[in-house]
Order: C-alpha cells, then sequence, then structure tokens
C-alpha cells in the first residue's frame, strides 16, 4: 500500500505539518545511513503507528530496510494485537516479538503481584534483552517530548550503555540538526524522529494523511469501573477492589499501553477530526490522565527511563 503524499488536503494548511514530516524522515534516513542494525519499535499506539507511516515514506518504493520490533506484555488491549497482525502483515514488513510472559513463564522475570499487575516495567528487561540478542544499534521510537517532563531532556539521538541505561549527562549536543551516531561496542541508540511533534500534530497528521489507528482511539462504548480517579477499563487482568463497579461508558483511549494501567477519557470523538477538536480543549497530557504507573511519583518515568525504558 502506497503511503500518502498530498500535504493539503481535507481543508488544512499543512505547511507546518510537511516540515514536521521531512524532518522526520530526514531522522529516519540518517539512523538507516549511518547505523548498522537499527529496529523500530511498534507498540501498535497512534504515534508508532504514525512513526511507521513516516519510516515507509523514507524508502518508498523500497522496502523498509530494518525490522519492527513488538515488546508484548501479554496485558495488550485485544484491538491493539488485531491491529497489529493486521496491519503489519498487509505491510509486509519483518516483525521481531518480544514477550513478558515467555520471560515469566522462564523464570527470568518474576510476576507482578495481583494487586498491581502493570507489566510495563517488566518489558524493559525484555526489551533490552532483545536489543542484547538482536544485536541492535539504534531502536527508533515514537515518544514526543510533550508526553512528560523528563522525555523533554531526551536528544533526538539518545545515547544508552552497554547496560541499555539512560544518563543525561552523557547525552550529546545536537545543533543545527547534527546527529553523532558513534558508540562504543554494547552501547546503542534510541532514536526519536517525533521529537518535535506534539499529541496534536499527530492527530492532525492522522487526519490529513488517512492513518489507520486502532479502534480504541476513537469513541466507542466499554464497561469500565473506577479506580484512582482513572476510568480503567473491565479485563481479565485486574482484579476489582470492594466496593468497584462496572459500568457501560462512551470513551476512548489517548494512549495504548498495559491494559491494567491504561486509563479511558469519556468522549464522543468518533473521528481524527473531532479528536483534534477536543484536544484543542485540554491542557492535560495524555500521559498524565491516563497511565496510573507515570503517577506514582515526580520522577516515576525518569528512574525507568534510566532503567533502560523509552
Amino acid at each position: 500500500m502506497e503511503p500518502r503524499v498530498d500535504h493539503r488536503r481535507g481543508g488544512y494548511d499543512l505547511s507546518d505539518l510537511a516540515m514536521l514530516e521531512a524532518r522526520s524522515i530526514a531522522v529516519v534516513r540518517e539512523v538507516a545511513a549511518e547505523l548498522e542494525r537499527p529496529v523500530l519499535a511498534f507498540s501498535g499506539g497512534k504515534d508508532s503507528v504514525v512513526l511507521l507511516h513516516l519510516a515507509r515514506k523514507a524508502f518508498w518504493p523500497g522496502p523498509l530496510p530494518f525490522p519492527v520490533l513488538h515488546v508484548d506484555t501479554g496485558h495488550n488491549f485485544p484491538e491493539v494485537l488485531e491491529f497489529r497482525d493486521r496491519h503489519l502483515g498487509r505491510l509486509e514488513v519483518t516483525v521481531v516479538t518480544a514477550s513478558v510472559q515467555d520471560a515469566i513463564d522462564a523464570g527470568r522475570l518474576p510476576a507482578p503481584p495481583s494487586r498491581a499487575p502493570s507489566r510495563n516495567r517488566l518489558q524493559t528487561r525484555v526489551l533490552l534483552d532483545a536489543v542484547t540478542s538482536g544485536r541492535y544499534d539504534a531502536v527508533l521510537g515514537g515518544a514526543r517530548r510533550d508526553e512528560e517532563r523528563s522525555r523533554a531532556k531526551e536528544r533526538v539521538f539518545s545515547l544508552r550503555d552497554e547496560f541499555g541505561q539512560w544518563d543525561p549527562r552523557r547525552q550529546r549536543p545536537e545543533v543545527w540538526w547534527l546527529a553523532n551516531g558513534r558508540h562504543r561496542p554494547g552501547e546503542h541508540f534510541r532514536v526519536f524522529p517525533l521529537s518535535d511533534w506534539t499529541e496534536l500534530d499527530v492527530w492532525r497528521y492522522i487526519a490529513a494523511e488517512k492513518v489507520e489507528l486502532p479502534p480504541l482511539y476513537y469513541a466507542h462504548r466499554r464497561r469500565v469501573f473506577r479506580r484512582d480517579g482513572m476510568l480503567l477499563a473491565e479485563n481479565p487482568y485486574l482484579p476489582l477492589d470492594d466496593g468497584e463497579q462496572p459500568f457501560g461508558a462512551v470513551v476512548r483511549f489517548r494512549t495504548v499501553g498495559d491494559m491494567t494501567c491504561t486509563g479511558a477519557v469519556e468522549s464522543t470523538a468518533r473521528s481524527a477530526e473531532e479528536v483534534i477538536s477536543e484536544l484543542l480543549a485540554t491542557r492535560v497530557t495524555e500521559r498524565g490522565a491516563t497511565r496510573a504507573d507515570d503517577r506514582l511519583g515526580e520522577y516515576s518515568m525518569e528512574d525507568r527511563k534510566r532503567e533502560g525504558y523509552f
């Protein structure tokens, strides 16, 4: 399926999106030119879908010159897994899957407690193992600087040491968009082509390019329950506490991840254009509003990044 290339469509002035797209494509091409064994991390979330879309544009009409890596927590939304298999199968890209459940079954990771069963932290170890076994020297990811304050500290080419850990003091300056891909054996880069994008930019691009997403990004009726000020989807991985009562609501998800800690928002937005209208009226980031494990403390995300998380 050929990527769309027209930058004026649907009533939008897309000159700013065209500039963001060109910069991101340049970063992707730089990775392919400078690093030996890159891989693109794909979660099935909107940012990774857009990143894959940009990567395919970067090398069209040739094939994607690197594989796609999905870290499966075992607690994924069914809609995301269905989309992953259908979307990646249609694009004919090479897919590498790393499973948190397999690591737990093999005794390499402990199972989290039933009261807090999120596997988001566990996927860090699985990701690092996949990087080591695949000998990847660059992992392209869809993280954006506006998601969370520690991510605003990232470079576009984020150096990770031989243990996969992030140290902000070791990051290189990137003047005039000049990237430095030199690294020692065992080190690798996390590369973020969407660093200059905002959530609103991503959605404007989705609307303009007609990018397909998992359906849970749009308003749908679902059984949810309230916990700690969030609407969590009823799911088999998260037992209900006393007094918690599931109910039906029309919701959408601003981000996707582990079902046990990813919250929904009440919404009537059933198209990308309607999501854009909602975003223009909010000041809350998607992770701050809908990820329980990102609300544990001021430095929660930064601690996870130092351990090797995106």
